[in-house]
């Protein structure tokens, strides 16, 4: 059945993707593949899509307790590999003495939202939770542009004690990733507390579908015996294995599809955006929201030195919008500088999904950013409008 599933989604996505990804000068719209791509890239890329578009059942490991059935149902918005109007919980407790502790040290912080009947590994919450925060999905256009920025380049971006005394203190987070066993620069999650998008696709398979993996090999549970485990989850573990045929995991075609997914695309730049992007930089604001990062030196030409406009150094900051939650190597203040690119296809903004506007969340922006937010205030009402005229752009 999954097969011919994926003859009939294969079919549908080859009708729609190809001719995007045999035209080499139109530009790509959200949810296109990297123009330029060699016929086995498009064709990784589009058998990534599949994967991604495929709702997952209890019998093929979905559960026992999970946020989604697809990746696509938390990344469609404006196309798949952008957001969803939901959110994920995460919840711990924070100690007399300040710290923050998860219930349990091995499963972290997430509570997921769902349970395959009959129910009975259902995540709750405990009753002693004083932390309980709600995170937003992170569109994934242009990853594979963000995977390969060099480890160097964000650390270079990083200034943890402040030397420049300009009050922004950024910090790169370091994880250890689980593929290869090697210590990287985080650059995905809000927290950053993943390096590359193969131990991405692991870690989400498994924390937000419950399909366990090679990476991620066991089953994100809460107060069970391996008894009710069994009961709830009688499906081997890991449940994504190579496939027939292609050898490949599910978790290698969803690396794939975000390797090879563009970037957004920029609206029309008009006078007044142009003049926007002044003021952006003039108050401060390309301080943390980088306009432009470069990949490193790589064989293939499609990630090859080339400019990623994202707006952000992928640091760790704290402004004031923290959740709380402490998490890999990012404090509980702390959260990655948001990617602006895709700015204007975004609705609603923040970690948590509590701004509706860009205005709200501007006006969130504290600590790190208070100089910025000062000088803010001190321009004039066209300023403003020209900055939000920018920002819309992106």
């Amino acid at each position: 059945m999954k097969s011919i599933l994926r003859t009939v989604i294969a079919i549908v996505v080859g009708a729609v993707v190809l001719p995007v990804a045999l035209n080499a000068q139109q530009s790509p719209q959200p949810g296109d593949p990297l123009p330029g791509l060699t016929p086995a890239e498009f064709e990784a890329f589009r058998l990534g899509l599949d994967d991604f578009l495929e709702v997952e059942t209890a019998e093929e490991g979905l559960g026992p307790a999970y946020n989604g059935t697809s990746c696509s149902e938390c990344h469609s918005i404006p196309a798949v590999g952008g957001i969803a109007p939901v959110t994920t919980v995460r919840a711990g407790r924070r100690l007399p003495n300040g710290e923050f502790e998860d219930f349990d040290p091995l499963r972290g912080s997430l509570f997921q939202l769902f349970s395959i009947p009959t129910h009975g590994c259902q995540s709750v919450i405990p009753p002693d939770a004083n932390v309980i925060a709600r995170r937003v999905p992170i569109p994934v256009f242009g990853a594979g542009l963000v995977e390969a920025i060099s480890d160097d380049t964000i650390l270079a971006l990083a200034d943890p004690s402040d030397l420049d005394a300009d009050g922004v203190s950024g910090r790169a987070a370091m994880v250890t990733d689980r593929a290869s066993g090697d210590r990287r620069v985080g650059r995905f999650g809000w927290k950053s507390q993943v390096a590359t998008l193969l131990d991405f696709s692991g870690d989400a398979y498994r924390n937000e579908m419950g399909i366990t993996n090679d990476l991620f090999p066991e089953e994100l549970t809460f107060n069970l015996s391996e008894g009710q485990l069994r009961d709830c989850d009688p499906i081997a573990d890991p449940e994504d294995i190579p496939e027939l045929g292609t050898g490949l995991r599910g978790i290698d075609n969803f690396e794939a599809f975000m390797k090879f997914l563009a970037p957004p695309p920029r609206g029309p730049i008009t006078p007044a955006a142009l003049a926007g992007e002044e003021v952006f930089r003039a108050v401060g604001c390309a301080t943390c929201h980088v306009p432009t990062l470069m990949t490193a030196a790589e064989p293939n030409p499609l990630f090859d030195r080339r400019p990623v406009p994202l707006f952000s150094d992928l640091l760790l900051h704290d402004i004031g919008t923290g959740d709380g939650i402490r998490q890999a190597d990012g404090e509980p203040e702390e959260i990655r500088t948001p990617a602006l690119w895709g700015l204007r296809f975004r609705r609603p903004l923040l970690h948590d999904g509590s701004a509706a506007t860009i205005t709200e969340a501007l006006q969130r922006h504290g600590r790190e950013a208070r100089p910025t937010m000062q000088h803010l205030g001190s321009v004039s009402s066209t300023a403003l409008a020209d900055l939000m005229a920018f920002l819309e752009s992106l």
